[in-house]
């Protein structure tokens, strides 16, 4: 089926190679301005009450929330030295004299008491910038940032446009930090598994172009949409992580095609035709694994989507016509520059036994492990459930939680100042919860407000017209769940008759964020469920192999998300790992990790089912095909997993806990994924199927025989133009009821 599209490639491996060029050039240029056209929020469902609350209280009473608060603190000095305050107050008429600047409140308003901390050491002010989106507003934090230093006065800037800053610039540095860790520690395992410097370096290239490239489209899709600045962490993370995946896959494919006799294009062609089918149908299910995010009104999850895609599909794009043109060229060559090292035992040349029962032969480590599984098919499944459900039994005490300032490392400034007003501020009323009555008075009812159990205070503190704003104080903390209870208790008072309530501020926007994601998350698990079931019904002509998949995928991400609570819920390695537990997980995180980890996993099992695929149609031998695969691609598979590895380890160490959380998840489902499920869970299941894997009713088999992803079989080594049969030929079988019979 793929055949063509290798002749087509061989033919014009020039051109494709200059646009390759091309999309480098400007994605290395015009495409590197992405970073400043990225945003720091779109957390809240825009068509949440809390988000209504906010634009309905700024259209009724303006807005009252300040964008930045600067703090200014000293060790010696306090806020009633001449110093002290002749320094804030040439740094408030500054502010103020700025055009971005809409309002500054300071304690030099009236000494107002709120804004001292207890010592009198530290004071803070308020500013709130011009209305505008979060792109603007982190401009015009940028433009006056250089206000803010206080001679002689320790001065730190937090509050939301300043978070936002300051997880841009961490995504930076962890994103500068993940390549100068990973990269050279790769580019030393890739020479390892290919044992040689040339073929190690194709990787690379593909890596490269799919990051730029993913630059390009994510730049351009900002003039259209809010995209999250954590969507650059996703874009490195998968485009080099699946360019290793696909380089090695079709590197490896291609020198086996060498060594068995087929001249270097007849080598691209069946290369394409056999692993290039295997890249596509991998890179479409992680497409449609990460696109089940786009139901999620939330842009935080729609621009992580957008970016992943981009940067499979491009790695795919690339793993499909660049790498070809450039092995056509390469051809033999791919060998050059080879490394000395100790030779390890490679797999020996499988010879096809076709009678029922047999088990292909070898002496290596993975033939070994093949007839293992094969003969103790019972005792590998129920083993490896065993360890896989011990994995997983911290997800069921799972605690979700909204995100706050502890996502940063303890010495970012924005964290500092909400840590600081927390702890001396105790009077600065950070985070209320705001109630807008509109159509009655709102006395009586801040009253009922202040009898709920967990309010410490209620007071109309703005009236307009028909429109009043009650501030609720309350004693949890603001992303707990007892703060979300107080939220929920206010929105099932009833509300005075003939007047609206609407209900917003911080509990309330993580109570819409979790109600919003719980309503979608079934949907999204049957998109990912569906879409992934019909794709690999169409790659492999069975029923049941892509259901076995699914189920498979649940069990090695359920390991992962338990190893994920164990840690940063429970707060194990905090020292190590360098973060701060909160007692909960942030459920967007753990949505976007499961996107990524089903696409991953079918990733893998694609990578293994295509070759034992391939060998039941030579066979028609359900163990011999199962052996042969898991021969043929478990060092494959494996030395995907230990690359794929090292690429995530880089963002595993980075400040921001949202990216450290992913990391960590990965690495644990890639090597539970790699070793325990692909290598012995996956052949013992099958093993135990029998020729079942390969069942399809009629109207199905029919089907995927006329329309399905057809792997193309292995050929003799043919020379000159000759192309390898296509399924359905007289050297190859047909899926579907053929199959089983």
């Amino acid at each position: 089926m793929f055949g063509w599209w290798g002749r087509v490639v061989v033919r014009v491996r020039w051109w494709v190679i200059a646009a390759a060029l091309a999309l480098v050039v400007t994605g290395a240029t015009w495409g590197a301005g992405v970073f400043g056209a990225l945003t720091g929020g779109g957390y809240a469902d825009p068509n949440s009450e809390s988000n209504r609350a906010a634009k309905s209280i700024a259209a009724e009473l303006g807005r009252h929330d300040p964008d930045v608060l600067i703090l200014w603190s000293s060790d010696t000095a306090t806020v009633d030295d001449a110093t002290f305050r002749s320094a804030v107050s040439a740094r408030v008429a500054a502010l103020k004299a700025r055009s971005e600047v809409v309002a500054v409140t300071s304690y030099l308003d009236g000494r107002a008491p709120a804004l001292v901390s207890n010592d009198r050491h530290a004071t803070y002010a308020a500013v709130q910038l011009a209305d505008g989106s979060e792109d603007e507003k982190l401009a015009a934090y940028q433009a006056i940032e250089p206000e803010f230093d206080a001679p002689g006065l320790t001065t730190r800037a937090g509050g939301l446009a300043a978070f936002g800053a300051q997880a841009n610039a961490q995504t930076k540095e962890d994103l500068t930090r993940a390549e100068l860790f990973s990269l050279p520690v790769l580019l030393v395992l890739l020479i390892l598994v290919f044992r040689g410097l040339i073929a190690a370096l194709s990787p690379l290239v593909i890596g490269g172009i799919a990051i730029l490239g993913a630059f390009v489209a994510v730049r351009t899709l900002t003039y259209f949409t809010e995209i999250s600045v954590f969507a650059i962490n996703v874009i490195t993370l998968l485009g080099l992580g699946m360019a290793v995946d696909y380089s090695l896959f079709v590197v490896s494919r291609f020198r086996e095609e060498l060594a068995n006799g087929r001249d270097v294009p007849s080598a691209i062609r069946a290369t394409v035709a056999t692993a290039g089918r295997t890249v596509v149908v991998s890179g479409l299910t992680i497409v449609l694994a990460l696109s089940s995010l786009l139901i999620f009104p939330q842009p935080f999850l729609g621009g992580m989507a957008i970016g992943g895609m981009a940067a499979v599909l491009i790695a795919m794009l690339a793993a499909l016509t660049v790498l070809p043109a450039v092995l056509s060229l390469l051809g033999h060559r791919i060998d050059k520059l080879r490394v000395p090292m100790p030779r390890l035992r490679r797999a020996r040349a499988i010879p096809r036994q076709r009678a029922a029962g047999t088990v292909a032969g070898g002496s290596s480590a993975w033939a070994r492990l093949a007839h293992s599984v094969m003969r103790r098919p019972v005792l590998y499944a129920v083993g490896v459930l065993a360890v896989l459900v011990a994995f997983a039994l911290p997800f069921a005490r799972v605690q979700f939680g909204g995100f706050d300032e502890r996502v940063l490392p303890a010495d970012t400034p924005a964290r500092v100042v909400t840590e600081t007003l927390r702890t001396d501020f105790p009077a600065a009323g950070q985070n209320p919860i705001e109630v807008l009555v509109t159509g009655a008075p709102a006395g009586s009812f801040a009253t009922t407000i202040a009898g709920l159990p967990g309010v410490t205070g209620a007071q109309v503190t703005a009236t307009k017209g028909n429109a009043s704003l009650i501030t609720v104080g309350y004693s949890a903390q603001p992303t707990t769940a007892a703060a979300r209870d107080v939220a929920e208790a206010i929105r099932d008072l009833p509300p005075p008759a003939g007047a609206t309530v609407l209900v917003g501020g911080r509990p309330a926007i993580d109570l819409d964020l979790l109600n919003s994601l719980g309503a979608r998350l079934p949907w999204m698990a049957l998109i990912m469920a569906v879409a992934t079931m019909v794709l690999l019904f169409f790659a492999f002509g069975s029923v049941l192999l892509p259901v076995k998949a699914v189920l498979m995928n649940l069990v090695s991400i359920g390991a992962s998300f338990g190893v994920v609570v164990w840690i940063f819920q429970d707060g194990h390695f905090e020292d190590l790992l360098h973060f701060q537990s909160t007692g909960y997980i942030e459920p967007s995180n753990l949505i976007l990790v499961l996107a990524v980890l089903f696409g991953l996993a079918t990733d893998y099992e694609v990578f293994l089912l295509s070759r034992v695929r391939e060998e039941w149609d030579a066979t028609g031998n359900n163990t011999t095909a199962v052996a042969t695969g898991l021969q043929h691609t478990g060092r494959i598979i494996t030395a995907a997993a230990l690359l794929l590895i090292v690429v995530v380890a880089g963002f595993a160490t980075g400040g921001v806990t949202v990216i450290k959380t992913i990391g960590v998840g990965m690495i644990v489902a890639i090597i539970v994924d790699a070793t325990l499920v692909r290598a012995l869970l996956v052949p013992a299941t099958m093993r135990l199927l029998g020729r079942w894997n390969w069942w399809a009713p009629g109207p199905l088999g029919r089907l995927y025989a006329r329309y399905g992803i057809h792997e193309t079989p292995r050929a003799k080594p043919e020379t000159g133009d000759a192309d390898p049969p296509e399924p359905g030929s007289s050297t190859a079988r047909s899926g579907g009821v053929a199959a089983v019979r």
